[in-house]
């Protein structure tokens, strides 16, 4: 019997297109143009009705005859390409595997098509926002960064996990959380804390604060990847989930919680995807110190970095609010900024037994 010939999915018919371009101007000997949209601080606004950052329509020209734009014109087809096997092949990958599969070096030279892997994974970015494809459609994921224990069911590639009985390491987020590949089968917890430090998130659920307190524990280990941030969306939005996010004081902290409130500049495209505008902010305050009774001694002096960082936010939209104009000056006008281990000063489980617990019943927090 005759095999039915394969249907292209949308988005191998959008990575075809790329090639389409290089056959089109070469056919009519042009030089071969693709215009990827402009993934910078200058072509995003913030939109206030949404509280979202939201990327502009600016878009560069990225060129194969331009010399100083020809490898970087080349790197896309290549990456494209890969992407496009990928659909061909029904298969996902990460994104180091995408690396390896684009690098050669170009026959007679001693030049490689692609060095780093920090040339390939922009690529597939600009990739996701030209073609309006998420690297999720494009089948590449990352690999699993993150953490999450408490009162949640997942079906997981039809394998049923219980975060609330797998001790106190919890289960790995995958970077694809949609729902075709994760179900939420059931959640009864209250709230979702996404915290910033893995050795935060460790202290919280060894002396499971989750249970106490009945909420999800998140954690990114630092700036969450998309995995950690998609899923803390989807609990928000499927379950009607509030979601506070405990980072450190100071500038890092600062910014990590607004990507997951508003999104990031780099990924702008993906804010109405991933960006919780509700989410408030928990973490450490300048004025918490104070509050909190926390020695001087345990605050770290600020360094030119933080400052320079700690001013770019202050001239960042949105952080214009009052509230956070204040937080961010006081920060600067102490000279100092605390991290989260420090509460460990008063005591191992100080974060779990009084701060928090006092944080939450005092709705202590920052929107």
């Amino acid at each position: 019997m005759a095999t039915k010939p394969r249907r292209m999915t949308a988005v191998e018919k959008k990575l075809v297109g790329v090639a389409d371009v290089v056959i089109s101007a070469a056919e009519r000997r042009k030089d071969p143009t693709l215009a990827i949209p402009v993934r910078s601080l200058s072509n995003v606004t913030f939109n206030e009705r949404k509280g979202l950052i939201e990327l502009g329509k600016r878009k560069q020209a990225r060129s194969f005859f331009n010399v100083g734009m020809a490898k970087k014109f080349m790197q896309t087809v290549l990456v494209a390409d890969a992407l496009s096997e990928l659909q061909r092949s029904n298969l996902t990958t990460s994104l180091r595997e995408i690396y390896y599969r684009t690098k050669h070096t170009i026959k007679d030279s001693h030049e490689n098509t692609l060095d780093t892997q920090d040339e390939s994974d922009p690529l597939i970015e600009d990739l996701e926002v030209t073609l309006a494809a998420l690297r999720e459609e494009l089948h590449v994921r990352a690999e699993n960064a993150g953490s999450v224990v408490g009162p949640l069911v997942l079906v997981d590639d039809g394998d049923r996990v219980d975060c609330a009985r797998l001790g106190k390491g919890g289960y790995s987020v995958p970077s694809i959380v949609e729902p075709e590949y994760l179900q939420i089968r059931r959640c009864t917890a209250e709230f979702v804390l996404l915290v910033e430090k893995g050795t935060q998130w460790n202290r919280l659920s060894e002396d499971k604060f989750w249970r106490r307190y009945n909420c999800v524990l998140l954690t990114g280990n630092g700036q969450p990847p998309r995995g950690v941030r998609r899923l803390a969306r989807r609990l928000h939005e499927e379950y009607r989930l509030p979601v506070y996010v405990l980072v450190d004081n100071d500038p890092w902290g600062y910014y990590i919680y607004s990507v997951v409130k508003q999104g990031s500049i780099n990924l702008a495209f993906e804010s109405q995807r991933m960006a919780i505008p509700k989410a408030k902010f928990i973490g450490l305050s300048s004025a918490d110190p104070e509050s909190y009774g926390l020695p001087r001694n345990v605050g770290i002096k600020l360094n030119d970095k933080d400052i320079a960082r700690a001013r770019e936010l202050l001239s960042y939209t949105w952080f214009q609010k009052k509230s956070w104009q204040e937080e961010i000056k006081r920060m600067l006008s102490s000279g100092l900024k605390y991290e989260l281990d420090a509460l460990a000063n008063k005591d191992f489980q100080y974060l779990t037994k009084k701060y928090l617990p006092r944080k939450l019943k005092e709705r202590d927090w920052l929107d």
